[in-house]
C-alpha cells in the first residue's frame, strides 16, 4: 500500500534509499529518528505514513515545524496532490483557525502542521487527548529536530517541552528528522525527545551535485559579483551576511550592479519580510540577501547558488545553510568568502558569550573544525563528510580537487611570525594585532612602530621577502592550526601552548600559497534585456524539447498566479524537463512521468496535452 501511495499521490515510482524503510517502520506504528540531507526526500518519510495510517482511520498527523513559510508551502504541495492538509499559525483569522481545529477534532485532516509553542499550549493539549482518547491521532512528525539541541546550530527553547508527546502520547509513533546533526547533537536529541528506543535512519550526508568552494577574502563584494557573473547570471540564489547592515548594503549593491536582489533579516517589518520571501519563491532569478533568518524550512527546489560572505559559526551551519541550493539535485554550487577578521569575530563572540564554559568550548571546537575545512589543502567534501562520520573518497567536484592548491613549506616564516608575537609580550608585555605585526616583520617605520620602539626588535625586517598579503595568509592559516589566538575588542594576538613546538623549530608547517591579490577593476554590466541562465532547464534538451520545456513554463506559471503557490508546486522543473524531453501524447503516458500524480493527472493532464497542440 505505501508504494502505492508514493505513486498515485506523489507520482514516483519508488523510493529513494532509505525511504522504503522509515516509511514502513513508521506506518506499522513505530518511533523513528532520521537524518538525511536536505533534498533527500524526508518529508515523504513521514506524510506517507501519515496518509496510510488515516486510510486506516488513525486520525490527523501532527507535523512540528519551526517556520510558517515551511508550513505554508508544505500544505498547498499537500492541497495540490489531494491530500487534506492545514496549519494553525498566527496569520490565520480566529475564524479560520476554529475552522481548521473542527476539522481537526472530526478527524477529517490528514496532516495538520504547527510551531512547537502551539503543541504544548494546554488548550492543544486538551484538544490532542480528546482526539487520542477517540483513537484520531495517526503520528507525530517533529521536523528539523535538531533545535531541540543546545549544541546544535539552531536551538530552540520552545522544542525542549516536546518530550511531553512520548510522556503523554507513547502509543503514537514519532518520527523526528532533520539534515544536521553531530553525533553530540544526535545524542542530546534522542535523550531530550525521549528517543532512546526509536530505530535511528542515517543516509549519506553527501550532495554530490554541490560544488564547493572557499576562498580568500580579497575585496569581498567584487569577488561575489564576479562568482555571480561568471557561474549563475539570471540563477536563483541565496547570500548569508553576518549583520543586517551589511545584508541591506549589499542587497542594494548588487542591485545597482544589475543583479534582481532582495534583503531579509529580522529586523524588518514583518509584511517586508513576507513579501520579499514570496518574491523569492515565485519569481525566477532572484537573489536574496540575507542573515541566517532566511531558509529553514524554505523549500525552493532551484536555488544554483548558495554565497557566504562571512564565515558561518560551524560546520553544522554552514552544511545546512548550503544544503539550500541544488535540492532539485541539478548542479548547484557553494561559494565563501573568509577572512582573518572572520576568524576573530567568531571567536569574539564565543568567548564573549553568556554561555557557560562548557558550551564555549564546544563551540571553540566546532569553529576549528570549520576553519580547518576552509584551510584544507585537500578534498573539501572528504573533510565536511569526516565531520559527520562519513568515510568518502575525494569527489571530483569541488574547488581542491578541480584546481589542487600549490603548498609550500611555511616552517620558517611561522617561525618568524609568532617569534614577532613573542618579541612584543618580551619588549613591553603588550599584545598588539595583525597590521601592527607585520609592519614589524617586513620593516615598516610606521607612526606606531617608532612610538613603541619596535624597530629596535631583533624580528624587525625579518620578513621583507613576503608581501602583506602574504603575511596575512601566513597568519590565518596559523590561527587555524591553533597556534596563534586573536582575543579581545582589539583582535590583539597571542600564542597558544601549541606554538612553543614551531618556535622550537620541532613541528614543521605546510601551508597554501596564498592566492593573488584580485585587481581592482569594474566588470562590464550586463546587456539590458539579457536572459541569463535562470532560463536553463536542469538537464540538456534538444531544440524542439527546449521549446516544449519553455512553453510548460509559460504555463506553470500562469497556474501558480490562479492558484497563489510558488511555481514548483505545481511542478518540479525536473518534472517539466521530463515531459518536454518525452512529449507524452496520451494521458496514460503522462502518468508514466515522475511527479505525476493521480490528483495532478486529473487536473492538468488535458492542459498539458493541450500545450503540445499549441
Amino acid at each position: 500500500m505505501l508504494a502505492d501511495i508514493l505513486h498515485e499521490v506523489f507520482g514516483y515510482s519508488a523510493f529513494r534509499g532509505q525511504q522504503a524503510d522509515i516509511v514502513a517502520h513508521v506506518a506499522s506504528g513505530h518511533d523513528a529518528l532520521v537524518l538525511m540531507p536536505t533534498g533527500g526526500g524526508k518529508s515523504l518519510c513521514y506524510q506517507v505514513p501519515a496518509i496510510a495510517r488515516h486510510r486506516e482511520g488513525k486520525g490527523v498527523a501532527i507535523v512540528v515545524s519551526p517556520l510558517i513559510a515551511l508550513m505554508h508551502d508544505q500544505v498547498g504541495a499537500l492541497e495540490e496532490v489531494g491530500v487534506h492538509a492545514a496549519f494553525l499559525n498566527s496569520t490565520l483569522s480566529s475564524e479560520d483557525a476554529q475552522r481548521i481545529e473542527r476539522e481537526m477534532m472530526a478527524g477529517r485532516l490528514v496532516m495538520l502542521y504547527v510551531a512547537p509553542e502551539r503543541v504544548t499550549h494546554p488548550r492543544f493539549q486538551a484538544q490532542l487527548a480528546s482526539l487520542h482518547e477517540r483513537g484520531l491521532l495517526s503520528l507525530f512528525a517533529i521536523d528539523e529536530a535538531h533545535c531541540v539541541s543546545q549544541w546544535g546550530h539552531d536551538f530552540r527553547e520552545d522544542y525542549l517541552q516536546l518530550s511531553m508527546l512520548h510522556e503523554r502520547y507513547p502509543d503514537v509513533p514519532r518520527v523526528a528528522l532533520t539534515a544536521t546533526a553531530d553525533d553530540q547533537t544526535r545524542a542530546d536529541m534522542i535523550e531530550r525527545l525521549q528517543l532512546q528506543d526509536a530505530r535511528v535512519f542515517i543516509s549519506s550526508f553527501d550532495r554530490p551535485n554541490i560544488r564547493y568552494t572557499l576562498v580568500e577574502k580579497d575585496n569581498p563584494r567584487q569577488q561575489l559579483l564576479r562568482f555571480i557573473r561568471r557561474e549563475h547570471e539570471g540563477d536563483a540564489g541565496i547570500v548569508y551576511c553576518q549583520s543586517r547592515k551589511k545584508v541591506e548594503d549589499t542587497a542594494e549593491w548588487l542591485s545597482e550592479q544589475g543583479i534582481p536582489a532582495l534583503p531579509y533579516h529580522a529586523g524588518l517589518d514583518a509584511g517586508v519580510r513576507q513579501r520579499h520571501q514570496d518574491r523569492f519563491l515565485r519569481e525566477d532569478g532572484l537573489v536574496m540577501v540575507a542573515t541566517v533568518a532566511f531558509g529553514m524550512g524554505i523549500d525552493k527546489p532551484d536555488v544554483r547558488f548558495v554565497a557566504h560572505l562571512d564565515l558561518p559559526k560551524n560546520i553544522e551551519a554552514y552544511y545546512q545553510e548550503t544544503g539550500r541550493a541544488g535540492r532539485d539535485g541539478a548542479d548547484a554550487e557553494a561559494w565563501l568568502a573568509y577572512g582573518l577578521a572572520d576568524v576573530v569575530n567568531q571567536r569574539r563572540m564565543i568567548d564573549e558569550s553568556p554561555a557557560h564554559d562548557d558550551f564555549k568550548r564546544v563551540q571553540r571546537g566546532k569553529l576549528d573544525a570549520l576553519l580547518a575545512l576552509a584551510e584544507a589543502h585537500d578534498c573539501r567534501r572528504v573533510r565536511l563528510l569526516a565531520y559527520f562520520g562519513e568515510d568518502s573518497t575525494p569527489c571530483g567536484n569541488c574547488d581542491n580537487c578541480l584546481n589542487p592548491p600549490q603548498t609550500w613549506d611555511g616552517t620558517e616564516a611561522a617561525r618568524k611570525l609568532l617569534s614577532g608575537i613573542y618579541r612584543f609580550w618580551q619588549h613591553g608585555q603588550q599584545r598588539f594585532g595583525a597590521g601592527h605585526l607585520i609592519d614589524v616583520l617586513r620593516g615598516r617605520l610606521t607612526d606606531k612602530v617608532t612610538q613603541y620602539g619596535h624597530q629596535s626588535l631583533s624580528t624587525f625586517g625579518i620578513g621583507a621577502d613576503l608581501s602583506e598579503h602574504q603575511w596575512r595568509a601566513v597568519l590565518r592559516q596559523l590561527v587555524a592550526l591553533g597556534h596563534v589566538v586573536a582575543e579581545g575588542e582589539f583582535n590583539t594576538l597571542g600564542l597558544s601552548p601549541s606554538a612553543r613546538a614551531v618556535l622550537k623549530g620541532e613541528q614543521a608547517i605546510v601551508l597554501k600559497v596564498a592566492a593573488e591579490a584580485m585587481p581592482r577593476t569594474k566588470l562590464a554590466r550586463p546587456k539590458s534585456g539579457s536572459s541569463g541562465a535562470g532560463s536553463a532547464p536542469p538537464v540538456p534538451l534538444e531544440a524542439d524539447a527546449l521549446a516544449r520545456y519553455e512553453a510548460l513554463k509559460a504555463w506553470r506559471a500562469e497556474v501558480a498566479r490562479e492558484h497563489n503557490l510558488p511555481a514548483y508546486v505545481v511542478f518540479h522543473d525536473a518534472t517539466l524537463a521530463e515531459m518536454a524531453r518525452m512529449a507524452p501524447s496520451t494521458l496514460d503516458e503522462l502518468a508514466t512521468i515522475s511527479g505525476v500524480g493521480t490528483k495532478k493527472l486529473q487536473a492538468y493532464g488535458e492542459q498539458i496535452l493541450a500545450v503540445w497542440r499549441a
